[in-house]
């Protein structure tokens, strides 16, 4: 089973194979910005994406006209969006 790791000072966090990056992370009691609750709207839940990423889904349309239309660089994921497959070590500017 994946490991979502995390670049400041948090123990690694085991999820299922394809679990959702969002849910995960809320699962693991971190907090996780969003207005829309996860139904790609909002793209508030966006994550830095430090290592691992060719471990996550790839971007669906949700995703790629999200990050367009609200400039998020290639580096972030739109984490209500993202499935995790392997290991990846994220990190948000609010932790």
């Amino acid at each position: 089973m994946p490991f979502i790791s995390f670049k400041k000072n948090r123990p690694p966090y085991e999820v299922s194979h394809g679990a959702n990056l969002m849910k995960s992370l809320l699962d693991a009691g971190l907090p996780v910005a969003s207005s829309c609750d996860g139904d790609g709207v909002c793209a508030k839940c966006k994550i830095i994406i430090v290592e691992g990423g060719e471990n996550l889904s790839g971007e669906n349309e949700t995703e790629v006209f999200l990050k367009e239309t609200n400039n998020i660089p290639s580096g972030m994921r739109i984490s209500c969006q993202t499935e995790v497959f392997g290991d990846v070590t994220v990190d948000a500017t609010y932790w």
